[in-house]
């Protein structure tokens, strides 16, 4: 293994609708393969926060991942994390939702504009796209001035299913002043951007952002980014975690963000 910290900070248990494994599966894959840290991030969809009993998923979530930091101990650094996502469309349940366990970390979402299916459910043969990434940019710069998160996850999600399963080619042209709109409020507001890495085991091809992105916002001075796989199941725990660390390291950045108890830890890279 070349890297000493090598870890992953965006992992979904059998506490999320689309999860499969318990938590005690996912950091028992970590630990064979010698990760240092593990952030278990179970969804909350806010906008349908109290249509489908989030809260009741969130808290198992998080009684799970103390769980396995105990068992785990001296093993695997285990921290309880959230993905919350489209805060924005339900302020009162994304506050519900921070209020209500003590996490270490927050990745902040958007896997819909307001008023629209998840873009992994759009019918792209109709839907007027460019519109769509406009308006999911400016959405997620107001979650971004919210701040209420602590890394913004799969920044180009959209990408993952418009280019990748739909094979719909998009240029971020039309979208660089959104985009370094959202990357200086990030750096302004002291909040991390994610690697996710499930784009580089998907028809993507690509880690979410991918090193346009990552190149620019080390432009702007963007140095936290935290790193994940997104995975869903045991075996893809860390699955492109190294290759994003790789990617990092030739853009110039030399640390990686763990966050406990919402401080972000700085590790050493190489």
């Amino acid at each position: 293994m070349r890297y000493r910290y090598l870890s992953d900070n965006h992992c979904h248990t059998d506490c999320s609708f689309d999860g499969v494994d318990p938590a005690m599966m996912l950091c028992d894959s970590a630990t064979r393969q010698g990760l240092f840290a593990l952030t278990i991030t179970d969804h909350c969809e806010c906008h349908r926060y109290y249509d489908e009993g989030y809260n009741r998923a969130i808290r198992q979530s998080y009684f799970e991942a103390r769980k396995a930091a105990a068992v785990f101990r001296g093993k695997l650094h285990v921290y309880a994390g959230i993905e919350l996502g489209q805060p924005m469309q339900d302020l009162k349940a994304a506050e519900e939702a921070l209020s209500m366990c003590d996490y270490d970390f927050v990745l902040g979402s958007l896997h819909n504009v307001s008023g629209q299916p998840d873009f992994y459910d759009i019918s792209y043969e109709t839907a007027d796209l460019p519109a769509l990434l406009h308006t999911y940019f400016d959405e997620m710069l107001a979650m971004v001035q919210w701040g209420g998160f602590d890394s913004l996850a799969h920044m180009t999600y959209p990408w993952r299913y418009a280019q990748g399963d739909h094979g719909i080619a998009l240029s971020y042209d039309p979208y660089w002043e959104q985009i370094d709109a959202v990357l200086k409020a990030l750096i302004d507001k002291g909040l991390s951007l994610e690697l996710n890495t499930s784009g580089l085991r998907q028809k993507l091809g690509t880690t979410i952002p991918d090193e346009p992105i990552l190149r620019r916002y080390r432009e702007l001075g963007g140095k936290r980014v935290t790193i994940g796989s997104d995975a869903h199941r045991w075996a893809d725990v860390a699955s492109g975690v190294e290759d994003g660390l790789a990617l990092l390291e030739s853009l110039g950045f030399t640390h990686i963000a763990i966050y406990h108890a919402h401080v972000p830890d700085m590790y050493p890279i190489a």
